[in-house]
């Protein structure tokens, strides 16, 4: 074994961290400048391996430690590195690392990293070979000179020394102290052993009298045993009765009071009841109030709604009347129009007819006029002009006024022609467009007849969504009261749950999730409880089995359970315990079989993931039948048996079980809460697909109520289209009728022109005619003949055309009337009804008709709504006030049976304070007999049976006898047979220790000739070896020469 490395950190002049090369296994020289630091190398050699710097007070340790510039350095190391490879050092390590730390406060030794103490380390290097006792394994500059200048003893104790012998001679001094130590007892015990005899002379001489003494007294002893134990036995017979009378009237107490803790418990229950039933009171008078205020409002509302209806009905029904009125009227008026018009179809022909037999007379009567006009003139032209060219000339000028009225009235007549083409296509054009409205307007009609039509299929169909929205509504609100019910049930057992957990625990668990949520941690699974499934009959053999276990939190390994317990730590968060499953490791365990008994994991539903966990907190635990197998299989398998009330039966011998509260189970509370929690989802999953209904309801609903506004809009626009429609027709009509008789005028004045142009073209011919004859005074025969039949044709012809055109008057008269009564009357009111009738427009006050009894309908629905919830609601404020009813008059009974059990208690108490009283007394005297007994101390064999056939008052007299006789010994010294024995006791016990000291005397001996012995041998062996290198060196030093160590020896000394 050898140095192999020195570390050195912050001791004396070295503070950066300082290794050594690998020494050599012989020799090796540390050399260096002064002040390089050698002497502190060696320093931190002996600080870590020799006693220098054995007990350092806080002064030395900062004097060990660097000072200088810089960092202050608080704490200082040396590590020397020893090659192990002989197995010096009792560590199974070829290297092995020794390390001191010290600091201002601190002192410490590591052996490969590891702490040990101090005194392990000094035994360590004992171990080795560096020993206390020989400190010479470090040797000091100048102890090689001091070592040349000793004196021959000097020499000689160091020699001894290095040798060991020191022990040898502290070892032999503390043998010969020990020796005088024994050797003065020794003489004690020859002194005491003296005192001894002579007493126990003394004592043999009473000994004899104290021997009748005794027989007597030991008779007196078991006079007196008996008699206590008679007494005894009698005091324990009524002890035994008073203990049945005491146990009697504390069974019936326990009965009453078990039956007064179940009702007062009962009592909380109910209290707990009570509460619950009365905040769901006020609970449902607030729904009372509401729904009475619901039933109020939907009430007015209905009635709202009622007199909308009336007044909408009595409107339809005033528009009803207005309508047939109008329609009569309408009627009326067609048929007068109707009438008109025939009466004018058949005026206008014998108008026509009258009109143009007029014209004819007319131009009869002109056509003889002008032929009789020409006539005159003919005859008189001879006295009007003298000559034919004259005549001529006249006649000629006559034909061209003619041509020029002519020209003007063909002028006029074309220009007539033109108005009329144009009236007659304005007419047509009238006609057309008067044809393109009514088409148009009939369009717009049939347009808003189907949006009255879809109005109506749609308002069906929103109806429809509404009675569903309604009944989603009412689903909706009774999924939101479970929901509400449901969690506040699981904040109940969550509470409860938190009551029944430790305090610490609870705030760890707690804790727990805040830390997983907020640094996103994974791999966390949850307590035990919450992991596990099973029946229900199991809850409490789970529950005492694993205790405050199946609160242990289940992760997958060790590392995300440190980082936990650092934030844990670090926020003071509470106390959890973890099981990493990569750390667990659970036993095998072989489980008993038979039909009583079953492994408690085999009835565990769990994820196998989590097998291990489970298996380490109930692999080692078997469920039995009941008590009685449980401790037989415990005793036979060496396994933990529980019954299923929770009675345990530990494989070690314990067993421990009694009353459970199965109401406080907290797998039945986590049982709820698993079980609620999967309700609440399950609802809220529900009330999700239902709000999503709901919602869809309310977007067509929503598209429905658009689009009915956009149709109600776009019914509007065809009406008012169709209104506007149907005033432009009557302006139209209007317009056609005045171009109608506009163009019958220019039609007349047409005719007229015409009749104008042949009136004068005949008088042109007829001019014309006449220049081609003489100019004669006289007519011809024709003429003449002409002559006299024209005037009365003029004659007959007038009265023809007076007789005509009053007849055409009369006509004329009568179509002016008709035409003024059809175009300013009975038309114009025709057109008035029928806008009338287009404008009330039934359908709509119909179809508000239907709306208003619709929502009358819903009105009265939401009034069956409100009474029937009203209903409801006070219907279970009935039942709910029934039941706080029957829960006072359950808490009235329990209360009387209380008080009942009050005054029971109280006549038992004054029976048991009598009973304790005797028993107390009883007892003290059961004690002071058993004093007695024991202050009788050993008794004769037969002092238990020879005298129990005795009565008390035969052993009473026996006693008394016994008494008188030992008066007579009054005077001996009963304690001379004890003192006699204790005495002869004394002296064996004596004798012995006398014998053992002797024996010790001769050991020490022979170890203090053994210790001489082994000195010299070792100083004689250190001397050899010290001489055998003293000649080599001194060779060395002095060549040719030599030298030798010689040792003097005296005489022994010896201890004889």
């Amino acid at each position: 074994m050898y140095i192999k490395q020195v570390i050195i950190e912050g001791f004396k002049s070295y503070k950066e961290q300082v290794a050594t090369e690998p020494f050599s296994s012989k020799h090796n020289c540390v050399v260096g400048a002064n002040g390089s630091g050698k002497t502190n190398f060696f320093h931190a050699i002996r600080f870590v391996l020799s006693d220098l710097f054995h007990n350092l007070r806080a002064e030395d340790r900062q004097a060990l430690l660097h000072e200088g510039a810089g960092h202050q350095v608080m704490s200082a190391f040396v590590e020397i590195v020893f090659d192990n490879s002989d197995n010096r050092i009792p560590v199974d390590r070829e290297e092995v690392r020794l390390r001191r730390t010290i600091g201002v406060k601190k002192d410490e030794y590591f052996l490969d990293k590891k702490h040990i103490t101090k005194t392990e380390v000094m035994n360590l290097l004992e171990s080795a070979g560096f020993s206390r006792s020989n400190p010479y394994y470090v040797v000091q500059q100048g102890k090689i000179a001091s070592l040349t200048l000793m004196k021959d003893h000097e020499r000689l104790d160091l020699l001894k020394e290095i040798g060991g012998t020191r022990v040898y001679e502290e070892r032999r001094k503390e043998s010969l102290k020990i020796m005088v130590d024994t050797e003065n007892r020794r003489k004690q015990i020859i002194e005491v052993v003296q005192y001894i005899e002579e007493r126990l002379k003394e004592l043999d001489e009473e000994k004899e009298e104290l021997k009748k003494y005794q027989q007597l007294d030991k008779q007196r002893r078991s006079l007196q045993y008996t008699i206590f134990e008679k007494e005894l036995l009698d005091t324990r017979q009524k002890l035994e009765e008073i203990e049945e009378s005491r146990a009697r009237v504390s069974e019936k107490s326990t009965e009453m009071h078990n039956t007064v803790v179940e009702a007062h418990e009962k009592s909380k229950n109910l209290e707990k009841e009570l509460k619950a039933l009365n905040k769901e009171l006020q609970s449902l008078l607030k729904e009372k109030e509401a729904a009475e205020r619901q039933k109020t409002e939907a009430l007015s509302f209905y009635a709202k709604k009622e007199l909308d209806v009336r007044d909408v009905e009595d409107r339809m029904r005033a528009e009803g009347r207005t309508q047939v009125e109008v329609q009569r009227e309408l009627k009326a008026i067609e048929k007068e129009v109707e009438r008109s018009r025939k009466d004018l179809e058949q005026v206008s022909p014998i108008y026509d007819q009258l009109m143009s037999q007029e014209e004819t007379i007319l131009k009869g009567i002109a056509d003889r006029e002008r032929q009789l006009s020409i006539l005159y003139q003919k005859q008189g032209r001879t006295t009007q002009f003298q000559n034919k060219q004259a005549r001529d000339s006249w006649l000629q000028k006559e034909i061209d006024d003619y041509e020029r009225i002519m020209a003007e009235v063909v002028e006029q007549i074309a220009k007539l022609e033109l108005e009329t083409k144009n009236l007659n296509e304005h007419y047509a054009q009238q006609k057309r467009n008067i044809e393109a409205r009514e088409a148009e307007m009939h369009e717009q009609e049939a347009i808003a007849e189907k949006c009255r039509r879809d109005f109506e299929t749609i308002k069906i169909e929103r109806g429809e969504l509404q009675d569903n929205r309604k009944v989603l509504w009412k689903k909706e609100g009774e999924l939101n009261r479970e929901v509400e019910k449901l969690k506040a049930d699981i904040i109940k057992a969550e509470k409860s749950m938190d009551l029944a957990a430790p305090g610490d625990i609870r705030r760890g668990l707690q804790s727990i999730r805040r830390i997983i949520k907020d640094h996103n941690i994974t791999g966390v699974h949850g307590p035990l409880a919450e992991l596990l499934e099973c029946e229900e009959k199991f809850f409490t053999a789970l529950e005492v089995t694993a205790g405050n276990s199946l609160f242990h939190v289940v992760v997958d390994n060790d590392e995300i359970s440190t980082r936990i317990i650092r934030y844990l730590t670090s926020e003071k968060g509470g106390r959890v315990t973890f099981i990493p499953l990569n750390q667990i490791r659970p036993s095998r365990v072989d489980y008993p079989t038979g039909p009583d008994v079953v492994p408690l994991l085999r009835k565990l539903k769990y994820d196998t993931r989590f097998g291990p966990a489970f298996a380490q907190v109930f692999g080692g635990t078997v469920i039995c039948r009941d008590l009685e197998v449980a401790t037989t299989i415990s005793r036979s398998s060496e396994v933990d048996c529980i019954t299923l009330d929770g009675d345990q039966v530990s494989k070690k011998g314990g067993m421990t079980g009694g009353f459970y509260d199965y109401k406080r189970s907290k797998l039945k509370l986590l049982s709820v809460i698993r079980e609620n929690n999967k309700l609440v989802n399950a609802k809220q999953q529900e009330l999700t697909t239902v709000k999503a209904e709901l919602q869809n309801i309310d977007i067509k609903v929503n598209a429905i109520v658009s689009e009915q506004e956009k149709m109600n809009a776009t019914l509007s626009y065809h009406k008012s289209q169709a209104d506007q429609l149907r005033t432009d027709i009557a302006a139209l009509k209007k317009q056609e009728s005045s171009t109608r008789q506009a163009l019958e005028a220019k039609k007349r004045l047409l005719a007229t022109a015409h009749n104008q142009v042949e009136a004068h073209r005949a008088g042109i011919a007829s001019r014309r005619a006449e220049m081609e004859t003489e100019l004669i005074d006289s007519l011809t025969p024709q003429e003449r003949t002409l002559l006299s039949s024209l005037n009365p044709e003029i004659t007959q012809l007038k009265e023809q055309l007076i007789d005509c055109k009053a007849r055409r008057m009369d006509a004329e008269s009568m179509k002016s009337e008709l035409e003024t009564l059809l175009s300013t009357n009975l038309v114009k009111r025709q057109q008035e009804l029928q806008a009338q009738l287009a404008a009330s427009d039934s359908q709509t006050i119909v179809q508000e008709v239907d709306l208003r009894k619709q929502e009358l309908k819903e009105a009265k629905n939401a009034v069956d709504e409100a009474v029937r919830q009203l209903k409801s609601v006070t219907d279970q404020i009935d039942k709910h006030s029934k039941k706080i009813r029957d829960l006072k008059n359950q808490l009235e009974e329990l209360k009387g049976l209380e008080d009942k059990y009050e005054l029971t208690l109280q006549d038992e108490s004054k029976d048991l304070e009598q009973l304790l009283s005797t028993r107390n007394l009883l007892q003290a005297k059961r004690e002071d007999l058993m004093k007695k007994i024991r202050d009788l101390g050993s008794l004769p064999s037969d002092a238990f049976e020879k005298y129990q056939k005795k009565s008390l008052k035969e052993l009473h007299k026996m006693l008394h006898k016994c008494n008188e006789q030992l008066k007579n010994y009054s005077h001996v010294n009963k304690k001379a047979l004890d003192q006699y024995v204790n005495f002869t006791e004394q002296r064996e016990e004596l004798h012995k220790r006398q014998a053992e000291l002797d024996s010790g005397d001769e050991k020490i001996r022979e170890l203090i000739s053994v210790l001489d012995q082994r000195k010299d041998e070792s100083i004689e062996r250190t001397f050899k070896g010290v001489a055998k290198f003293f000649k080599e060196v001194f060779s060395e030093l002095v060549p040719g020469g030599h030298g030798s160590l010689v040792m003097m020896t005296k005489r022994k000394i010896s201890f004889d």
